[in-house]
Protein backbone atom coordinates (compact mmCIF):
# COMPACT_ATOMS: atom_id res chain seq x y z
CA UNK A 1 0.00 0.00 0.00
CA UNK A 2 1.32 3.90 -0.63
CA UNK A 3 0.95 6.76 1.95
CA UNK A 4 1.67 10.22 1.68
CA UNK A 5 2.98 12.42 4.51
CA UNK A 6 4.07 16.14 3.94
CA UNK A 7 7.01 17.17 5.42
CA UNK A 8 9.50 20.26 5.00
CA UNK A 9 13.13 20.93 4.60
CA UNK A 10 15.28 23.57 4.94
CA UNK A 11 17.51 25.46 2.39
CA UNK A 12 19.68 28.51 4.33
CA UNK A 13 16.42 29.86 5.92
CA UNK A 14 13.94 28.87 3.62
CA UNK A 15 11.58 26.36 3.86
CA UNK A 16 10.02 24.16 0.57
CA UNK A 17 7.34 21.80 0.84
CA UNK A 18 8.46 17.53 0.17
CA UNK A 19 6.56 14.90 0.23
CA UNK A 20 7.64 11.51 2.08
CA UNK A 21 5.81 8.67 0.38
CA UNK A 22 6.19 5.15 1.85
CA UNK A 23 5.16 2.13 -0.77
CA UNK A 24 5.32 -0.86 1.31
CA UNK A 25 4.17 -4.36 0.49
CA UNK A 26 3.72 -7.49 2.47
CA UNK A 27 5.73 -10.78 1.76
CA UNK A 28 9.03 -10.84 -0.50
CA UNK A 29 12.52 -10.11 0.97
CA UNK A 30 11.94 -7.26 3.77
CA UNK A 31 14.11 -4.72 2.32
CA UNK A 32 13.74 -1.22 3.36
CA UNK A 33 15.43 1.81 0.26
CA UNK A 34 15.48 5.49 1.10
CA UNK A 35 15.91 7.10 -2.52
CA UNK A 36 15.44 10.49 -2.84
CA UNK A 37 19.16 12.12 -2.27
CA UNK A 38 18.96 10.81 1.38
CA UNK A 39 21.94 12.23 3.22
CA UNK A 40 23.41 10.25 5.62
CA UNK A 41 21.35 11.16 8.51
CA UNK A 42 18.20 10.01 6.82
CA UNK A 43 19.42 7.02 5.55
CA UNK A 44 20.17 6.18 9.51
CA UNK A 45 16.56 6.83 9.92
CA UNK A 46 15.94 2.90 9.36
CA UNK A 47 17.10 1.78 12.35
CA UNK A 48 15.94 4.68 14.52
CA UNK A 49 12.08 4.00 12.90
CA UNK A 50 12.54 0.04 13.11
CA UNK A 51 13.81 0.64 17.19
CA UNK A 52 11.03 3.50 17.75
CA UNK A 53 8.50 1.60 16.41
CA UNK A 54 8.98 -2.29 18.53
CA UNK A 55 9.64 0.05 21.29
CA UNK A 56 6.38 1.15 21.14
CA UNK A 57 4.44 -2.18 20.72
CA UNK A 58 4.08 -0.85 17.10
CA UNK A 59 4.62 -2.98 14.32
CA UNK A 60 7.30 -2.73 11.59
CA UNK A 61 6.36 -3.74 8.30
CA UNK A 62 8.88 -6.48 7.51
CA UNK A 63 8.47 -6.40 3.76
CA UNK A 64 9.85 -4.80 1.32
CA UNK A 65 9.77 -1.24 1.75
CA UNK A 66 10.35 1.92 -0.35
CA UNK A 67 10.37 5.45 0.72
CA UNK A 68 10.66 8.50 -1.23
CA UNK A 69 11.37 11.50 -0.25
CA UNK A 70 10.46 13.97 -3.13
CA UNK A 71 11.79 16.29 -4.89
CA UNK A 72 14.35 13.91 -5.54
CA UNK A 73 16.80 16.34 -7.05
CA UNK A 74 17.16 18.27 -3.54
CA UNK A 75 19.70 16.78 -0.75
CA UNK A 76 17.86 15.74 2.33
CA UNK A 77 19.75 16.34 5.24
CA UNK A 78 18.92 15.82 9.38
CA UNK A 79 16.74 13.94 11.52
CA UNK A 80 13.70 15.77 11.01
CA UNK A 81 11.64 12.85 8.91
CA UNK A 82 12.12 9.92 10.91
CA UNK A 83 8.61 10.76 12.59
CA UNK A 84 7.12 11.16 8.90
CA UNK A 85 8.49 7.92 7.18
CA UNK A 86 7.28 6.24 10.52
CA UNK A 87 3.83 7.48 10.64
CA UNK A 88 4.03 6.85 6.14
CA UNK A 89 4.87 3.23 7.23
CA UNK A 90 2.27 3.04 9.42
CA UNK A 91 -0.07 4.44 7.44
CA UNK A 92 0.85 1.83 4.15
CA UNK A 93 0.62 -1.18 6.65
CA UNK A 94 -3.11 -0.46 7.55
CA UNK A 95 -2.04 0.74 11.27
CA UNK A 96 -3.10 3.96 10.79
CA UNK A 97 -5.94 5.43 8.61
CA UNK A 98 -4.44 7.99 5.54
CA UNK A 99 -7.16 10.78 5.81
CA UNK A 100 -5.68 12.69 9.40
CA UNK A 101 -2.55 12.90 7.19
CA UNK A 102 -4.10 14.74 4.64
CA UNK A 103 -3.24 18.41 4.79
CA UNK A 104 -0.92 18.00 8.37
CA UNK A 105 2.44 18.93 8.36
CA UNK A 106 4.95 16.48 10.23
CA UNK A 107 8.18 16.65 11.04
CA UNK A 108 9.97 15.27 13.94
CA UNK A 109 13.13 12.94 15.24
CA UNK A 110 12.87 9.67 17.07
CA UNK A 111 14.73 8.63 19.87
CA UNK A 112 15.20 4.59 19.91
CA UNK A 113 12.32 3.93 22.79
CA UNK A 114 9.93 6.27 20.20
CA UNK A 115 9.88 9.61 22.09
CA UNK A 116 10.44 12.32 19.94
CA UNK A 117 13.43 15.03 20.03
CA UNK A 118 13.17 18.33 19.15
CA UNK A 119 15.32 19.32 15.69
CA UNK A 120 16.31 22.51 14.22
CA UNK A 121 15.12 25.17 11.79
CA UNK A 122 11.41 24.81 12.71
CA UNK A 123 10.44 28.14 12.28
CA UNK A 124 11.79 28.69 8.78
CA UNK A 125 9.49 25.52 7.50
CA UNK A 126 6.24 26.35 9.59
CA UNK A 127 6.60 29.98 7.73
CA UNK A 128 6.70 28.41 4.65
CA UNK A 129 4.40 26.42 5.33
CA UNK A 130 1.59 29.20 6.63
CA UNK A 131 2.41 31.61 3.12
CA UNK A 132 1.75 27.84 1.15
CA UNK A 133 -1.71 27.74 3.17
CA UNK A 134 -0.91 24.77 5.52
CA UNK A 135 -3.41 25.06 8.50
CA UNK A 136 -1.86 22.07 10.81
CA UNK A 137 1.16 20.61 12.07
CA UNK A 138 2.52 17.95 13.58
CA UNK A 139 5.88 18.44 15.97
CA UNK A 140 7.71 17.37 18.76
CA UNK A 141 6.31 19.56 22.01
CA UNK A 142 9.61 21.65 22.66
CA UNK A 143 9.38 22.38 18.60
CA UNK A 144 5.59 23.23 18.98
CA UNK A 145 6.50 25.48 21.98
CA UNK A 146 8.57 27.34 20.08
CA UNK A 147 6.34 27.83 17.06
CA UNK A 148 3.60 28.98 19.53
CA UNK A 149 3.94 32.20 18.30
CA UNK A 150 2.92 32.21 14.76
CA UNK A 151 -0.86 32.91 13.80
CA UNK A 152 -3.06 31.17 11.50
CA UNK A 153 -1.85 27.44 12.02
CA UNK A 154 -2.83 24.58 14.86
CA UNK A 155 0.15 23.50 15.99
CA UNK A 156 -0.11 19.75 17.71
CA UNK A 157 3.21 18.73 20.23
CA UNK A 158 3.43 15.42 20.89
CA UNK A 159 5.64 13.31 22.83
CA UNK A 160 6.41 10.53 21.27
CA UNK A 161 5.51 8.32 18.27
CA UNK A 162 2.55 6.49 20.53
CA UNK A 163 1.04 9.42 21.65
CA UNK A 164 0.93 10.99 17.90
CA UNK A 165 -0.40 7.84 16.37
CA UNK A 166 -3.12 7.44 19.34
CA UNK A 167 -3.78 11.33 18.17
CA UNK A 168 -4.55 10.46 14.49
CA UNK A 169 -6.04 7.37 15.21
CA UNK A 170 -8.61 9.46 17.60
CA UNK A 171 -7.74 7.71 20.61
CA UNK A 172 -6.41 10.63 22.11
CA UNK A 173 -7.04 14.16 22.14
CA UNK A 174 -4.01 16.84 21.72
CA UNK A 175 -4.93 20.50 22.12
CA UNK A 176 -3.25 22.88 19.45
CA UNK A 177 -0.50 25.12 21.30
CA UNK A 178 -2.04 28.22 22.76
CA UNK A 179 -1.16 31.37 20.57
CA UNK A 180 1.59 33.37 22.81
CA UNK A 181 1.51 37.00 22.18
CA UNK A 182 4.76 39.13 20.99
CA UNK A 183 3.81 41.79 23.83
CA UNK A 184 3.74 38.99 26.56
CA UNK A 185 7.31 37.39 25.19
CA UNK A 186 9.07 41.24 24.77
CA UNK A 187 8.64 41.48 28.71
CA UNK A 188 10.78 38.61 29.76
CA UNK A 189 13.58 40.38 28.22
CA UNK A 190 16.30 42.13 29.73
CA UNK A 191 19.44 44.21 28.52
CA UNK A 192 22.89 42.84 28.61
CA UNK A 193 24.40 46.03 30.41
CA UNK A 194 23.05 49.23 31.72
CA UNK A 195 24.63 52.20 30.62
CA UNK A 196 24.45 53.95 34.34
CA UNK A 197 26.93 51.16 35.08
CA UNK A 198 29.49 53.10 32.76
CA UNK A 199 31.49 56.02 34.77
CA UNK A 200 32.47 58.90 32.77
CA UNK A 201 32.59 58.81 28.93
CA UNK A 202 30.00 61.24 27.75
CA UNK A 203 31.20 61.41 24.60
CA UNK A 204 31.72 57.64 24.07
CA UNK A 205 27.92 58.08 25.52
CA UNK A 206 26.95 60.53 23.13
CA UNK A 207 28.64 58.58 20.29
CA UNK A 208 26.64 55.65 21.09
CA UNK A 209 23.10 56.86 21.17
CA UNK A 210 23.72 58.38 17.93
CA UNK A 211 24.97 55.13 16.13
CA UNK A 212 21.61 53.34 18.05
CA UNK A 213 19.12 56.31 16.46
CA UNK A 214 20.50 55.81 13.10
CA UNK A 215 21.99 52.31 12.37
CA UNK A 216 25.44 53.49 12.02
CA UNK A 217 28.36 51.86 12.42
CA UNK A 218 30.88 52.83 15.62
CA UNK A 219 34.65 52.46 16.21
CA UNK A 220 36.29 53.16 20.08
CA UNK A 221 39.59 53.54 20.30
CA UNK A 222 41.52 53.88 23.82
CA UNK A 223 43.80 51.97 26.53
CA UNK A 224 42.50 48.69 27.79
CA UNK A 225 40.19 49.53 30.86
CA UNK A 226 38.44 52.25 29.68
CA UNK A 227 35.33 50.77 29.34
CA UNK A 228 34.83 50.44 25.40
CA UNK A 229 33.65 46.41 25.94
CA UNK A 230 30.89 47.49 28.64
CA UNK A 231 29.85 50.68 26.27
CA UNK A 232 29.05 48.11 23.24
CA UNK A 233 27.30 45.77 25.81
CA UNK A 234 25.05 48.53 26.80
CA UNK A 235 24.16 49.20 23.08
CA UNK A 236 21.05 46.24 22.53
CA UNK A 237 19.59 47.75 25.51
CA UNK A 238 19.51 51.28 23.90
CA UNK A 239 18.25 49.91 20.98
CA UNK A 240 14.46 49.93 20.10
CA UNK A 241 12.46 46.68 20.83
CA UNK A 242 12.05 44.31 17.87
CA UNK A 243 9.10 44.27 15.59
CA UNK A 244 7.18 40.57 15.54
CA UNK A 245 8.04 40.48 12.05
CA UNK A 246 12.03 41.37 12.55
CA UNK A 247 11.68 38.59 15.23
CA UNK A 248 10.27 36.27 12.86
CA UNK A 249 13.67 37.36 10.43
CA UNK A 250 16.16 36.72 13.46
CA UNK A 251 14.44 33.82 14.41
CA UNK A 252 14.58 31.75 11.49
CA UNK A 253 18.58 32.84 11.14
CA UNK A 254 19.41 31.42 14.67
CA UNK A 255 16.95 28.33 14.00
CA UNK A 256 18.77 27.18 10.51
CA UNK A 257 22.02 28.05 12.25
CA UNK A 258 20.84 25.07 15.26
CA UNK A 259 19.13 27.25 17.87
CA UNK A 260 16.54 25.60 19.81
CA UNK A 261 15.59 28.36 21.85
CA UNK A 262 12.32 29.89 20.40
CA UNK A 263 11.50 33.23 18.94
CA UNK A 264 14.27 35.71 19.44
CA UNK A 265 12.82 38.86 21.00
CA UNK A 266 16.07 40.52 22.17
CA UNK A 267 18.07 42.45 19.77
CA UNK A 268 21.39 40.05 18.86
CA UNK A 269 24.51 40.55 20.49
CA UNK A 270 27.23 38.60 18.67
CA UNK A 271 30.94 38.98 19.66
CA UNK A 272 33.18 36.53 18.15
CA UNK A 273 36.48 36.50 18.97
CA UNK A 274 39.27 37.37 17.15
CA UNK A 275 40.50 33.76 15.97
CA UNK A 276 37.66 33.79 14.65
CA UNK A 277 37.95 32.03 10.65
CA UNK A 278 36.27 34.12 7.40
CA UNK A 279 34.23 31.47 7.39
CA UNK A 280 32.92 31.59 10.82
CA UNK A 281 31.90 35.61 10.12
CA UNK A 282 30.71 35.30 6.99
CA UNK A 283 28.95 31.83 6.62
CA UNK A 284 30.17 28.41 5.11
CA UNK A 285 30.60 24.88 5.79
CA UNK A 286 29.27 21.81 3.62
CA UNK A 287 25.73 23.19 4.06
CA UNK A 288 26.78 26.89 3.72
CA UNK A 289 25.26 27.79 7.19
CA UNK A 290 25.19 31.05 8.74
CA UNK A 291 27.79 32.80 10.43
CA UNK A 292 28.07 35.53 12.79
CA UNK A 293 27.54 38.74 10.43
CA UNK A 294 24.03 36.90 9.48
CA UNK A 295 23.59 35.98 13.33
CA UNK A 296 23.53 39.80 14.55
CA UNK A 297 21.19 40.23 11.43
CA UNK A 298 18.67 43.11 13.27
CA UNK A 299 21.27 43.61 16.32
CA UNK A 300 24.78 44.35 16.78
CA UNK A 301 28.28 42.41 15.91
CA UNK A 302 30.96 43.21 18.20
CA UNK A 303 34.59 43.07 17.45
CA UNK A 304 36.75 43.67 20.13
CA UNK A 305 40.63 44.02 19.10
CA UNK A 306 39.68 45.24 15.74
CA UNK A 307 43.69 44.85 14.29
CA UNK A 308 43.71 41.50 16.04
CA UNK A 309 41.66 39.86 13.58
CA UNK A 310 43.18 38.39 10.78
CA UNK A 311 42.99 40.97 7.34
CA UNK A 312 40.95 38.67 5.67
CA UNK A 313 38.42 38.36 7.82
CA UNK A 314 38.16 42.15 8.02
CA UNK A 315 37.82 42.12 4.23
CA UNK A 316 35.39 40.02 4.29
CA UNK A 317 32.98 41.80 5.99
CA UNK A 318 32.89 45.17 3.65
CA UNK A 319 30.53 43.90 1.01
CA UNK A 320 27.79 42.82 4.06
CA UNK A 321 28.21 46.28 5.89
CA UNK A 322 27.13 47.88 2.06
CA UNK A 323 24.79 45.35 1.01
CA UNK A 324 23.07 44.46 3.81
CA UNK A 325 23.22 40.75 2.93
CA UNK A 326 25.83 37.93 2.41
CA UNK A 327 26.00 35.04 -0.47
CA UNK A 328 27.28 31.90 0.81
CA UNK A 329 28.36 29.56 -1.80
CA UNK A 330 29.69 26.04 -1.34
CA UNK A 331 30.18 22.41 -2.85
CA UNK A 332 26.68 21.54 -1.23
CA UNK A 333 24.35 24.80 -1.03
CA UNK A 334 23.93 28.15 -2.19
CA UNK A 335 22.51 30.50 0.72
CA UNK A 336 21.98 34.56 0.77
CA UNK A 337 21.64 35.40 4.25
CA UNK A 338 20.35 38.72 5.55
CA UNK A 339 22.83 40.67 7.31
CA UNK A 340 21.90 43.92 8.23
CA UNK A 341 23.82 44.90 12.04
CA UNK A 342 25.02 47.52 13.38
CA UNK A 343 28.75 47.25 13.56
CA UNK A 344 30.52 48.13 16.58
CA UNK A 345 34.42 47.88 16.55
CA UNK A 346 36.81 48.36 19.36
CA UNK A 347 40.88 48.66 19.65
CA UNK A 348 43.86 49.82 21.61
CA UNK A 349 46.28 53.21 19.76
CA UNK A 350 48.70 51.01 20.00
CA UNK A 351 50.50 47.57 20.75
CA UNK A 352 51.01 48.63 24.29
CA UNK A 353 47.42 50.44 24.74
CA UNK A 354 48.69 53.74 25.70
CA UNK A 355 49.15 55.70 22.94
CA UNK A 356 47.94 59.20 23.10
CA UNK A 357 47.07 58.98 26.85
CA UNK A 358 47.14 61.31 29.14
CA UNK A 359 47.92 59.53 31.94
CA UNK A 360 50.21 56.83 30.68
CA UNK A 361 53.10 56.52 28.46
CA UNK A 362 53.56 54.51 25.67
CA UNK A 363 56.38 52.20 25.20
CA UNK A 364 55.84 51.51 21.53
CA UNK A 365 57.93 52.99 18.49
CA UNK A 366 56.43 54.45 16.14
CA UNK A 367 57.26 51.84 13.58
CA UNK A 368 55.25 49.41 16.01
CA UNK A 369 52.54 51.92 16.39
CA UNK A 370 52.26 52.00 12.63
CA UNK A 371 52.33 48.75 11.86
CA UNK A 372 49.75 48.14 14.22
CA UNK A 373 47.28 50.75 13.30
CA UNK A 374 47.77 49.25 9.12
CA UNK A 375 46.30 45.86 10.35
CA UNK A 376 42.91 48.25 9.85
CA UNK A 377 42.28 48.83 6.08
CA UNK A 378 41.59 52.45 4.82
CA UNK A 379 38.20 50.80 2.70
CA UNK A 380 36.76 49.34 6.25
CA UNK A 381 37.47 52.60 8.15
CA UNK A 382 35.72 54.62 5.42
CA UNK A 383 32.66 52.19 6.10
CA UNK A 384 32.66 53.34 10.04
CA UNK A 385 30.65 55.92 10.56
CA UNK A 386 31.29 57.57 14.00
CA UNK A 387 35.35 56.86 15.43
CA UNK A 388 35.60 58.63 19.39
CA UNK A 389 38.46 58.38 20.99
CA UNK A 390 38.49 57.06 24.69
CA UNK A 391 40.72 57.30 27.90
CA UNK A 392 40.82 55.81 31.34
CA UNK A 393 38.60 57.44 33.97
CA UNK A 394 40.68 57.92 37.02
CA UNK A 395 39.34 55.99 40.10
CA UNK A 396 39.64 58.52 42.55
CA UNK A 397 37.10 60.51 39.75
CA UNK A 398 35.09 57.45 39.78
CA UNK A 399 34.64 56.94 43.22
CA UNK A 400 34.41 60.44 44.25
CA UNK A 401 31.15 60.70 41.76
CA UNK A 402 28.92 57.51 42.75
CA UNK A 403 25.68 59.28 41.54
CA UNK A 404 23.82 57.42 38.94
CA UNK A 405 24.54 58.13 35.57
CA UNK A 406 21.18 57.69 32.61
CA UNK A 407 20.16 54.61 32.54
CA UNK A 408 19.76 53.16 29.17
CA UNK A 409 16.13 52.86 29.77
CA UNK A 410 15.75 56.95 28.96
CA UNK A 411 18.56 57.01 26.32
CA UNK A 412 16.28 54.31 24.37
CA UNK A 413 13.21 56.37 24.84
CA UNK A 414 14.65 59.35 23.01
CA UNK A 415 16.76 56.43 20.05
CA UNK A 416 12.91 55.17 19.86
CA UNK A 417 11.30 58.98 18.92
CA UNK A 418 14.77 59.81 16.16
CA UNK A 419 13.78 56.28 14.76
CA UNK A 420 10.29 56.98 14.91
CA UNK A 421 10.54 60.11 12.87
CA UNK A 422 13.07 58.04 10.65
CA UNK A 423 10.36 55.91 10.00
CA UNK A 424 7.62 58.15 9.39
CA UNK A 425 9.74 59.48 6.48
CA UNK A 426 10.68 56.36 4.54
CA UNK A 427 6.83 54.52 5.34
CA UNK A 428 6.59 52.06 2.40
CA UNK A 429 10.22 51.79 1.63
CA UNK A 430 11.66 48.74 3.18
CA UNK A 431 13.92 51.39 5.30
CA UNK A 432 14.08 51.74 8.90
CA UNK A 433 17.37 53.56 9.63
CA UNK A 434 19.03 56.14 8.29
CA UNK A 435 22.34 53.92 7.54
CA UNK A 436 20.39 52.41 5.42
CA UNK A 437 19.41 54.92 2.63
CA UNK A 438 20.43 54.12 -0.81
CA UNK A 439 21.61 57.18 -3.00
CA UNK A 440 18.30 58.23 -4.71
CA UNK A 441 17.09 58.33 -1.61
CA UNK A 442 20.15 59.93 -0.16
CA UNK A 443 19.68 63.56 -2.10
CA UNK A 444 15.32 63.46 -1.17
CA UNK A 445 15.79 62.99 2.46
CA UNK A 446 18.87 64.68 3.27
CA UNK A 447 18.53 67.79 1.78
CA UNK A 448 21.28 70.55 2.98
CA UNK A 449 20.42 74.04 3.77
CA UNK A 450 23.10 76.47 2.64
CA UNK A 451 25.36 76.98 5.40
CA UNK A 452 25.42 72.68 5.90
CA UNK A 453 26.39 72.53 2.22
CA UNK A 454 29.47 74.86 2.42
CA UNK A 455 30.39 73.40 5.40
CA UNK A 456 29.99 69.87 3.67
CA UNK A 457 31.70 70.96 0.25
CA UNK A 458 35.09 72.84 2.23
CA UNK A 459 35.19 69.71 4.15
CA UNK A 460 35.23 67.12 0.78
CA UNK A 461 38.21 69.62 -0.28
CA UNK A 462 40.12 69.89 3.03
CA UNK A 463 39.30 66.01 4.38
CA UNK A 464 39.62 64.51 1.39
CA UNK A 465 36.36 62.32 1.62
CA UNK A 466 35.93 59.44 -0.80
CA UNK A 467 31.94 59.87 -1.94
CA UNK A 468 31.53 57.02 0.49
CA UNK A 469 32.49 58.41 3.06
CA UNK A 470 30.50 61.86 2.30
CA UNK A 471 27.42 59.70 1.57
CA UNK A 472 27.97 58.28 5.19
CA UNK A 473 28.60 61.70 7.27
CA UNK A 474 25.25 62.76 5.32
CA UNK A 475 23.42 60.24 6.63
CA UNK A 476 25.28 60.82 10.46
CA UNK A 477 23.95 64.38 10.00
CA UNK A 478 20.36 62.70 9.50
CA UNK A 479 20.38 61.14 12.62
CA UNK A 480 21.98 63.95 14.30
CA UNK A 481 18.69 66.28 12.70
CA UNK A 482 16.06 63.64 13.65
CA UNK A 483 17.37 63.46 17.43
CA UNK A 484 16.67 67.08 17.56
CA UNK A 485 13.28 66.32 15.51
CA UNK A 486 14.05 68.63 12.97
CA UNK A 487 13.22 68.34 9.58
CA UNK A 488 16.42 70.05 7.74
CA UNK A 489 19.85 69.29 8.50
CA UNK A 490 21.40 72.14 9.55
CA UNK A 491 25.13 73.40 9.74
CA UNK A 492 26.35 71.97 12.75
CA UNK A 493 24.40 68.82 12.09
CA UNK A 494 27.05 68.42 9.12
CA UNK A 495 30.02 70.06 11.58
CA UNK A 496 29.50 67.55 14.55
CA UNK A 497 28.98 64.24 11.56
CA UNK A 498 32.85 65.24 10.41
CA UNK A 499 33.86 65.63 13.59
CA UNK A 500 33.57 62.08 14.17
CA UNK A 501 34.44 60.93 10.75
CA UNK A 502 37.63 63.03 11.27
CA UNK A 503 38.04 61.77 14.84
CA UNK A 504 40.67 59.04 13.66
CA UNK A 505 42.64 61.11 11.73
CA UNK A 506 45.23 61.33 14.42
CA UNK A 507 46.29 57.68 14.42
CA UNK A 508 45.91 57.22 10.13
CA UNK A 509 46.80 60.31 9.01
CA UNK A 510 49.53 61.57 11.38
Amino acid sequence: MLASVLSYGLTGIEGYPMQVEVDCREGGMPTFETVGLPGAAVKESRERVRSALVNSHLRYPYGPTTVNLAPADVRKEGPRYDLPIALGLLAASKQLPLEPLKELLVLGELSLDGRLRPITGVLPMLIRARSDGVKKALLPVDNAREAACLEGMEIYGAESILSAVRFLRGEEKLEPMPLLSYDSLLKGTKPLCDLSQVRGQYAAKRALEIAASGGHNMLMIGPPGSGKTMLARCMPGILPPMGFEEALETTRIHSAAGSREGLVTQRPFRAPHHTASAAALVGGGRDAMPGEISKAHNGVLFLDELPEFPRIVLEALRQPMEDGVVHVSRVGAQCEYPARFSLICAMNPCPCGNFGSRTRRCRCTPQAIERYLNRVSGPLLDRIDLVVEMDFVPAEEALRDRSPGEDSETVRARVEKARAMARERYKGTGIYANAHLSGAQLEKHCALSGEADRLMQAAMAQMKLSMRAYTRVLKLARTLADMEQEDRIAEHHVAEALAYRGAGDKYWKG
